[in-house]
């Protein structure tokens, strides 16, 4: 049995969720991951009242559509980031904008109540961002001592074990979407986050290719080496575009810029290899969602959102029962 394929409605929380889902449905996808922002999803008013959790799956279903993570990535990332600027303050209410620890506190509390919403909507994955103390220390200049960093991870646990008790609580885990600016970015931070946290069941990890890709990374390794840690499964694209002009941190260029030394790219035209994703999942047996993110700055939304879900449906396939040379043994 194929995998279902859902689009992640962060990209689209300008259009409400109704007409949102109309649309999921016509162009073939089999759910929505609902971002708790925009009128998707309130994670605050959902792990109060159990009638708006159920209500969210009522609504999906009256197109067809089923809901299987939600996700919790503008809160998230205000527990651990510094919170000290104002790009920060459009995450938040506005009664806290240009307070680093008010945003903190709300956060904190929201993604708690992220884990509640999703127990009451019978859900088993919350996605999501940590944020993170020390992404601005990433290069070492002032010169940084070890310990900086050590600290940063520290301060990491000290604010997230509390949050995962509240998920252990509802029976509900963390699926960290492993990015720049995060605490864990690639490989290595990632299993240094696993290492703080004492590796607790709660924290894990949701699969996206497209921020390993762009970074030199292959996305399989990162598979391979947290096979029982892959909770949910972004299905986006990237390419390089490197010209001995053009940088791998991208010249502080916007997004769709072609002066950019990378991009996202609509899923299947760029350099992602997911066919070799597909093999990947069959070999750990992850068999839950493949959730669309669509990001292409250069391309229409609607035809780009409509041509993945076709496409990721057609690279998916389900793993073999047998060697396909078994006929011959007998």
């Amino acid at each position: 049995m194929s995998r279902p394929v859902t689009l992640f409605t962060g990209q689209w929380a300008d259009m409400g969720i109704d007409e949102l889902a109309r649309k999921a449905a016509k162009w073939g996808y089999d759910g929505l991951e609902l971002a708790c922002w925009g009128d998707h999803c309130d994670p605050d008013r959902g792990a109060q009242d159990a009638a708006y959790a159920r209500g969210r799956h009522e609504l999906l279903a009256k197109h067809g559509l089923k809901c299987f993570a939600i996700s919790n990535h503008l809160a998230g990332q205000l527990v651990c980031d510094p919170n000290d600027d104002a790009r920060t303050d459009a995450f938040a209410p506005e009664d806290c904008a240009g307070d680093a620890e008010k945003k903190r506190e709300w956060a904190i509390e929201t993604t708690k109540n992220a884990a509640r919403t999703a127990k009451n909507m019978g859900l088993s994955v919350v996605n999501g961002f940590t944020g993170s103390p020390v992404w601005h220390m990433l290069y070492s200049f002032p010169p940084l001592p070890p310990s900086a960093i050590d600290d940063g991870f520290g301060r990491f646990a000290e604010l997230w074990n509390p949050i995962l008790d509240v998920f252990d609580e509802c029976g509900v885990k963390f699926a960290l979407e492993v990015h720049p600016t995060e605490i864990a970015f690639d490989l290595y931070t990632a299993k240094r986050a696993l290492e703080a946290l004492n590796h607790r069941e709660a924290f894990g990890f949701n699969f996206d290719p497209s921020h390993l890709e762009w970074q030199g990374m292959d996305p399989v390794k990162f598979i391979e080496a947290f096979p029982d840690r892959i909770y949910h499964v972004h299905m986006k694209d990237c390419a390089t575009t490197l010209d001995g002009v053009s940088g791998i941190l991208a010249s502080h260029l916007d997004f769709g810029d072609p002066r950019r030394g990378w991009d996202f790219r609509s899923v299947g035209r760029g350099d992602v290899d997911f066919e070799a994703i597909i093999r990947a999942l069959n070999a750990i047996g992850y068999d839950g969602p493949l959730s669309v993110e669509w990001e292409d700055a250069a391309m229409d939304r609607e035809h780009g959102a409509e041509e993945a879900c076709q496409y990721v449906k057609n690279i998916d396939f389900p793993k073999s029962g047998r060697a396909f040379d078994a006929a011959f043994g007998d």
